[in-house]
């Protein structure tokens, strides 16, 4: 059985995927609580879902991409097994995490969206920074940016890690808040390797915040 806040199918809005149509499930649950986080309805909504239920559902949708995300859905151990199965039907699985859950045990086949919590989320002293050691070759790495202070605390990361040089990186604005033209500025100044990038959905559909 697995906590469910929302099943839907929409646009990808994020990371290398974005713009490809995605089967998105939304897992209840979050140990952290980020200071723009835009699912806090996913805290605590929800509701248990027999996963043979669940599946049926999934495979009804016409796409075979696959966005596991929250909350953080890996806060529940019962989604490790049933990414496993999703992936042995031969589903293209993408699970978007915070970085405070341990890597271990993720199926090698899917592709980890790690957050690196910035010092502007509130979160930061919650990374399991062993994480970023056990990236593989596609799992990529996002840093939400709310300002200049994030965006050099982002920058000395990936180039005392050597990120970029390793795994796609990506430099998200907190929507609304940080000006994207501005980050993408900051990036070209000091040349980064990393990828700027915007929610796309919030472009698309401003007004709607589930089912995106």
């Amino acid at each position: 059985m697995l906590t469910v806040n929302e099943v839907f199918f929409s646009i990808q809005g994020e990371g290398s995927r974005a713009g490809r149509p995605c089967v998105f499930l939304r897992l209840t649950g979050c140990p952290l609580r980020c200071v723009w986080c835009d699912t806090a309805y996913a805290f605590h909504e929800g509701a248990r879902r027999d996963e043979e239920e669940l599946l049926a559902e999934l495979r009804r949708f016409p796409s075979r991409l696959l966005c596991l995300t929250g909350g953080e859905p890996l806060a529940q151990p019962a989604a490790l097994p049933f990414l496993t199965r999703l992936l042995d039907e031969d589903w293209e699985v993408v699970v978007e995490t915070s970085g405070h859950v341990r890597l271990d045990s993720l199926d090698p086949r899917a592709v980890a969206i790690v957050d690196v919590k910035t010092p502007g989320s509130g979160e930061s002293a919650r990374m399991e920074w062993a994480n970023l050691d056990r990236l593989r070759t596609a799992d990529e790495v996002k840093f939400v940016i709310d300002g200049r202070a994030d965006y050099e605390w982002a920058r000395d990361v990936v180039l005392g890690r050597n990120l970029a040089e390793r795994r796609t990186v990506l430099f998200s604005p907190v929507h609304g808040v940080l000006d994207p033209g501005a980050l993408g500025r900051w990036i070209l100044e000091d040349g980064l390797g990393v990828r700027l990038q915007v929610q796309l959905h919030k472009y698309l559909w401003p007004t709607v915040t589930r089912g995106v």
